[in-house]
């Protein structure tokens, strides 16, 4: 199967350029400017012909000459009440709703391809030091098996080496499932059919180390201004006080202005009139749809308030869990370097040279191998709590 290593910068490229969500999306922007296309165009005017079937002082059918009988007309629908305005009004704010809406699935599926994308990455730095000690494992346990047989060891030490290796491949499975899983949204959301290897370096990751005080108001402030599915919210009561406006307008008769030739059933020949025509207002006063664009209005401003005090929760929440993350990691930091790697070598070498015991080798790598593993879910949780802080505020705060 295909591999591909690229950076986070390259994933997201790929991303704006291929997820079938997106893309999906846009045509909802595409279909709200078409109904503000719509809403400013007119009803058509009505032309309406009356022809002569049959005379009977005649005896002709069709008697449409100089002295048979037509007559025509033209009809155009006037609006009154400002409904018109109010129609393009309300298709314009729905046009930046959309627009606002996309908006806010781009952020959601940018967070996830992060996450996923971290995910993939820690996961596989788990399993290369996890594959490396079943390695050895594995050449030891064939090494004492034959011992075994020989006599030279006991078996219980055979054994011991296989539960070892047994809770590693456990282990391991674990990791794997989540990867795999992971993969399949990277996959899924870069629109590809590539195995997706993560590339991610220092800066990368330090980066969300840096220290960023706690500043609830500004955070708010920076949300309210950035984060999209706020600014729809805003954007929904806009377009229901301007929905009110217009089912408000619609109760307003509007006018049908015409004009009409008749030849000879007028009151005299070669008739030219224009017509009037409006409803009357006594039962349909669209009092439903006001009442129930009423209601949705007052629904959203509720809708709007629930943010707002969801807004600083999930603000206070982001920043703690990303502040606890890197004091978790800043506690283990100096102890995570290369003496990891020379300790293990040095413990596996004593081994082999009898000068340590089983039971202490392998205390050491379930040890070395848990400690390893916690260290890469450290990392891996400081960059996704990171990640969500950055979503919750919908700015690059690392």
């Amino acid at each position: 199967m295909a591999q591909k290593t690229v950076t986070l910068q390259d994933c997201e490229s790929q991303f704006l350029k291929n997820n079938l969500f997106l893309l999906a999306s846009h045509y909802n922007i595409d279909a709200a400017k078409a109904m503000t296309i719509q809403a400013r165009i007119w009803d058509n005017p009505t032309i309406t012909a009356e022809l002569n079937a049959y005379n009977p002082e005649r005896n002709k059918y069709f008697d449409i000459g100089k002295e048979g009988q037509k007559a025509f007309g033209i009809e155009q629908l006037i609006y009154l009440g400002g409904k018109k305005r109010n129609e393009v009004k309300l298709a314009q704010t729905n046009e930046q709703l959309a627009e606002l809406q996309f908006n806010d699935l781009l952020r959601t599926l940018k967070l996830q391809l992060r996450q996923s994308f971290y995910t993939v990455y820690y996961n596989t730095k788990s399993l290369e030091i996890t594959d490396k000690q079943l390695v050895h494992i594995e050449d030891l346990i064939n090494s004492y098996s034959i011992q075994a047989q020989k006599g030279n060891i006991p078996l219980r030490d055979v054994v011991r080496l296989q539960s070892l290796y047994l809770n590693f491949k456990n282990e391991r499975m674990e990791v794997v499932n989540s990867s795999i899983e992971e993969q399949a949204s990277l996959k899924l959301l870069l629109n590809s059919t590539e195995t997706i290897i993560p590339d991610v370096s220092k800066d990368d990751f330090n980066k969300y180390l840096k220290i960023i005080p706690f500043d609830l108001k500004s955070f708010e402030d920076e949300a309210i201004a950035n984060r999209p599915d706020y600014l729809a919210k805003q954007k929904e009561i806009e377009a229901n006080e301007l929905n009110v406006k217009w089912q408000k307008s619609l109760s307003i008769p509007d006018i049908t202005l015409g004009a009409n030739y008749d030849q000879r059933s007028g009151a005299f020949n070669k008739e030219a009139n224009v017509s009037v025509g409006i409803p009357l207002p006594l039962w349909n006063k669209n009092k439903g749809n006001i009442k129930n664009a009423q209601a949705v209005l007052a629904q959203s401003k509720v809708e709007k308030q629930n943010f707002n005090l969801q807004l600083e929760t999930e603000i206070t929440s982001a920043w703690n869990k990303w502040d606890e993350s890197r004091k978790n990691y800043a506690v283990i930091k100096p102890t995570v370097n290369s003496d990891f790697e020379a300790v293990y070598n040095g413990i596996l070498t004593n081994f082999q040279k009898r000068n340590i015991s089983l039971l202490e080798f392998t205390d050491f790598m379930e040890s070395y191998n848990q400690a390893n593993i916690q260290v890469n879910e450290l990392k891996k949780k400081l960059a996704l709590s990171g990640e969500e802080l950055n979503t919750t505020i919908n700015k690059d705060l690392f």
